[in-house]
């Protein structure tokens, strides 16, 4: 491989991670009439990646805490969720 196909090569993949960062960063906020709803996803109807997982749809239980949807403004807590993230475990010793 030449020089000139290395380097095309490696701009076009900054290129790809930029477009790939940027839709991720679009697509993890709610719309401005929705909110985060954490608990309340079904089993495989969840909105966005976990740490137990790298996708939307992925969540394996009913109802765990680290999933969310995105629901109505003003609804999180009536439907038996919370508008906020699960407290991370403490680091082991």
């Amino acid at each position: 491989m030449s020089s000139s196909t290395t380097l095309q090569a490696a701009v076009a993949g900054l290129f790809a991670l930029g477009f790939a960062a940027s839709v991720s960063a679009q697509t993890a906020q709610p719309a401005g009439d929705k909110e985060t709803c954490y608990g309340v996803a079904k089993a495989g109807q969840n909105d966005c990646a976990t740490a137990k997982h790298a996708c939307a749809t992925m969540a394996k239980v009913d109802k765990d805490a680290t999933d969310y949807k995105y629901v109505a403004k003003g609804t999180c807590e009536k439907v038996g969720g919370t508008t906020k993230p699960p407290a991370k475990s403490p680091a082991k010793s």
